[in-house]
């Protein structure tokens, strides 16, 4: 490895410029996500060692924040054009018990703007040496930069080379290169992964690392025997022999690959691994993981659905796939679902892997959606990428909504088009409902800090843009291997629109910036007698404080679709505060239901009479009204409730169907919705005829489910009915439906005697678990703990660790909790999710607020770089929170804690704000849903 620290003349690159697209018709709105990439061509870089190193001095930091160097993002002087880098991972601890990785890079770059500094991140690395003719190095910790003043200034127009070596540490942290560790044959082996979104590239070499900075990456892994490497670009022993190559390092026997040029990038999506894994494989699409996973064909799914997700997108986007291999690999200590490195895209075990005899349904839809999220990200992500994190929304809304035409287009019997309203827009307005939410697009210099980069990944909303023709072979013409902003998306939207029949009542760019420059969406009122609509800015806590200004004054241009009875679909655009529209008024017995399909991003309220006559078609025939209308009538109604525009027993009657509703997405809408009376009175007087009324209503779904699985010896045929059988039982279960219990326990206990067989029906075993678990005590408790850490199956293990939160004992609880802080029993990846389920049962909800107040400061400090989503957590366990004494807690938290926060701070705020409105709302409503249950749970089915 050569030393020093060094700038020189080098040879400049010219860029290649590429594309994205286009929409012909909005309709919705979409919280989309984009990322944008160059390309250039290079010269080959220069790999000899510099020479003459010393070590880098550390003057004391500038008081003045004027400096460059004190600033978050990097001076516009100098732009990156490639890099050489050398990396050599140690896959077992050193002397002090520590994993490291030693390396060395090159990074050419031009001069835009004469300077004698150059500015680069470098973030827990260890820069060994430098070269005696600099002026002064330091390391700028607060920025996380490098800074190299020299004595000389570089020219404008000229070309450099800076030579950096390094050590870092491969820790346990998920983020940049870090270590994964799993046991294989009673074997610990060891992964060395990255993670670079959205600012640890830094973590692994120095770098530029903006997403506007792409360069091309020449790689260079250095290795053990029995050991693959892997990186973005193929490694070149596929067409030339003399590679991987055998050397000697500090007397270790070693293998050195070295990888083909990447195409021209943002550091973020730089990934690199070495590990023991293999892989299935067809032609250049590849399949790693674990090896025992490989040869259960755990990986056969993702490879057969791999290929033509690809083709698909293929001709979406109306452009080649631009890498000429596809890598994707199952890690077992990931903190993300998955990221979206080009040509090398890292997953949880989870997402990748399905095994078809243990995996239920619900995984195997995961893992077909994730994939098609992060392939779709090739091209609107990759080839495009935004220009800063203050667009990310327009990176991964637009994967997420596209992601679902993927999986569709694989799996068409699905209905994955429907599914998208469930699994996105409605879980999304919860949030954008807040009085703490925010615009979709901030102004750049909002977003300065990697921890203000950290909390935008808090908010990926997802909202669909549909009823449209998406044209995008423009926008990626255009903009590939460059970067972009939302406004190039919205000019080449435009032109679809132009070239297209349509007639939209104001540019893209005018209707769309209402929706992402300011923060929430509307509520609209339809008044049926005299065809008035109104439209508000809906607030769940309509009495929270918005003190976000906007220039739009929270109006927005609204596409509004209706359907009367009997008739078709109608549309008409809401431009103004108000409007009459004649064509929406309706006769004496007749009813309308509004947003169709869910298609816009909107509430929508009625007057009395129409909700009394939606109420009546629902009763009697409720198949008459679409099945996502009868979930948004269900959604909309208890979430109108909360901002007191309507009776709370209004959104409590439109669950009264639902005896007669066997359709997958209104049960589970109208669960969620009552989830929610579940957290304020499971703890009152309430929770029982509450209980009583959802047993009488869950009843015949059991019995219907029962019927058509023939005893629960079949699988239902249809996707969705797979999933509501699940609803069945487990709201069954939970509410003392007869019968119920006892087959859970039953199955549960027939697998006690038998460990080795599970006979349990793959969708149902993560109710079943929970059941039985909640059920019984420590003999079932332990059971499954040592089934959990005994299983070779990801998705196996996510159902026990979560069922394993259903017990009832509390002392079982706050063992479970202590095991969250043992990385051995716990992975760092999983710490999260398991103290938020053991928060979603009413018994373990205080011991695990407990627990994180008390921990928080080992939590934040230890578990920090990417292995804990600090928001998730705090939202999780505050979910309950509905008293004065609560409230006083979570200030008191915030004012212990101030100085640790981190990416927790916003999710703190918004749980303030919805604890405040739920000690509101609890206050107004609780007597009178007291008597509705009371009365509805005694009254005849």
């Amino acid at each position: 490895m050569g030393k020093g620290l060094f700038i020189s003349k080098a040879v400049a690159v010219t860029c290649v410029v590429a594309a994205i697209s286009a929409v012909a018709t909005i309709i919705g709105l979409s919280v989309v996500y984009a990322k944008e990439k160059t390309k250039n061509e290079v010269t080959p870089p220069n790999t000899a060692s510099p020479t003459s190193p010393t070590s880098p001095t550390s003057p004391t930091t500038p008081s003045t924040p004027k400096e460059p160097w004190q600033r978050y993002r990097l001076p516009d002087s100098l732009v990156p054009v490639w890099y050489n880098v050398t990396l050599w991972p140690r896959l077992e601890p050193n002397a002090d018990g520590m994993y490291i990785f030693k390396g060395h890079s090159i990074v050419v770059f031009k001069c835009v703007k004469e300077t004698d500094l150059i500015i680069i991140h470098s973030n827990k690395l260890n820069l060994t040496t430098t070269v005696p003719s600099l002026k002064k190095s330091w390391l700028e910790i607060p920025t996380q930069y490098l800074v190299v003043q020299l004595n000389s200034p570089l020219k404008a127009g000229s070309t450099y080379t800076l030579f950096t070596e390094f050590v870092g540490e491969l820790a346990d942290d998920l983020g940049g290169f870090y270590r994964s560790e799993y046991k294989e044959d009673g074997v610990i082996k060891v992964v060395a992964t990255t993670q670079m979104q959205p600012t640890d590239a830094r973590k692994a070499f120095p770098c530029f690392d903006e997403p506007a900075m792409k360069a091309v990456f020449y790689m260079t892994l250095i290795h053990p025997h029995g050991t693959v490497a892997l990186s973005n670009a193929m490694n070149y022993g596929k067409f030339f022999s003399q590679y991987p190559v055998n050397i000697t390092l500090d007397g270790h026997n070693l293998i050195q690959t070295r990888f083909e040029p990447t195409e021209i990038m943002s550091t973020y999506l730089l990934a690199f691994v070495v590990s023991t894994n293999t892989n299935t494989s067809c032609w250049l699409i590849r399949i790693w993981a674990r090896r025992k996973a490989i040869e259960e064909g755990q990986g056969n799914y993702a490879l057969e659905k791999t290929g033509p997700i690809l083709t698909f997108f293929e001709n979406y986007y109306k452009s080649p796939y631009p890498l000429n291999k596809s890598d994707q690999i199952a890690l077992p200590d990931f903190s993300a679902g998955a990221m979206e490195n080009w040509g090398l895209i890292t997953y949880r075990e989870t997402a990748l892997l399905y095994n078809p005899g243990v995996s239920s349904n619900g995984d195997k839809e995961w893992v077909a959606t994730v994939i098609s999220h992060e392939l779709a990200h090739m091209w609107f992500g990759n080839l495009v990428t935004t220009r800063w994190w203050n667009d990310l929304w327009l990176n991964e809304g637009f994967a997420t909504y596209v992601s679902y035409l993927g999986a569709n287009y694989v799996e068409p019997t699905w209905n994955m088009k429907d599914l998208i309203v469930l699994n996105e827009i409605i879980g999304v307005m919860a949030v954008d409902a807040l009085a703490s939410s925010h615009p979709l697009s901030s102004k750049e210099e909002d977003i300065l800090k990697p921890e203000d980069i950290s909390v935008l990944f808090l908010y990926f909303v997802n909202v669909s843009i549909t009823n449209g023709l998406f044209c995008l072979q423009t926008y990626l013409e255009e903009f590939k291997y460059k970067n972009t902003v939302y406004t190039d998306l919205w000019r080449h939207l435009q032109v679809a629109v132009d070239e297209s029949s349509i007639m939209l009542q104001h540019s893209v760019e005018t209707i769309m910036n209402r929706w992402i420059l300011q923060m929430g969406f509307p509520v609209v009122t339809i008044n049926t007698k005299t065809g008035r609509i109104t439209q508000n800015h809906f607030l769940l806590d309509p009495d929270s404080v918005v003190d976000t200004p906007s220039v739009y004054n929270y109006e927005w241009f609204v596409p509004i679709t209706w359907i009367k009875t009997g008739g078709v679909e109608q549309q008409y655009w809401l431009l103004n505060k108000e409007a009459t529209n004649t064509n929406m008024t309706l006769g004496a017995n007749d009813w309308l239901v509004a947003n169709v399909d869910m298609k816009g991003f909107y509430r929508v309220n009625y007057d009395p009479e129409n909700w009394v006559r939606l109420l009546t078609k629902l009763s009697s025939k409720h198949q008459d009204i679409p099945v996502i209308n009868r979930a948004q009538i269900i959604d909309d109604a208890f979430n109108l409730a909360r901002a007191k525009l309507v009776d709370t027993t209004l959104a409590l009657k439109t669950t009264k169907f639902l005896s007669k509703e066997v359709e997958y997405i209104p049960w589970e809408t109208a669960s969620r919705n009552l989830n929610y009376f579940f957290l304020m009175f499971d703890r009152s007087e309430v929770y029982g005829p509450m209980q009583a009324y959802l047993k009488k209503q869950v009843t015949p779904l059991f019995n219907y489910f029962k019927e058509l699985t023939v005893n629960w010896t079949k699988i239902p045929e249809k996707h969705t009915d797979q999933y509501n059988q699940v609803n069945a039982i487990s709201k069954a279960c939970s509410t003392g439906v007869e019968g119920c219990e006892e087959l859970t326990t039953g199955w549960f206990r027939e697998w006690m005697n038998n460990p080795a067989k599970n006979n349990i029906s793959a969708n149902l075993k993560y109710a079943v678990y929970c059941s039985a678990i909640a059920a019984g005590g420590v003999d079932e408790w332990d059971f499954a703990w040592s089934m959990y850490k005994n299983t070779t199956i990801a998705s196996e293990a996510d159902k026990l660790m979560s069922a394993l939160s259903c017990t009832k004992q509390p002392w079982l609880l706050n063992r479970y909790l202590e095991y969250c802080l043992d990385p051995k029993k716990i992975r760092k990846q999983d710490a999260t999710s398991t103290i938020v389920s053991i928060a979603r049962n009413s018994i373990g909800q205080p011991l695990a607020w407990d627990f994180v107040r008390a921990k928080w400061d080992h939590l934040f400090n230890d578990y920090g770089g990417g292995s804990i989503s600090f928001g998730g957590l705090i939202n999780g366990v505050t979910q309950r929170f509905s008293s004065e004494f609560e409230y006083k807690q979570l200030l008191q938290f915030k004012e212990d804690n101030a100085g640790q926060l981190g990416s927790a701070a916003p999710s703190l705020e918004q749980a303030l704000e919805r604890t405040k409105a739920n000690m509101n709302w609890v206050a107004k409503n609780k007597d009178q849903v007291l008597k509705w249950f009371q009365s509805e749970a005694s009254s005849p089915v």
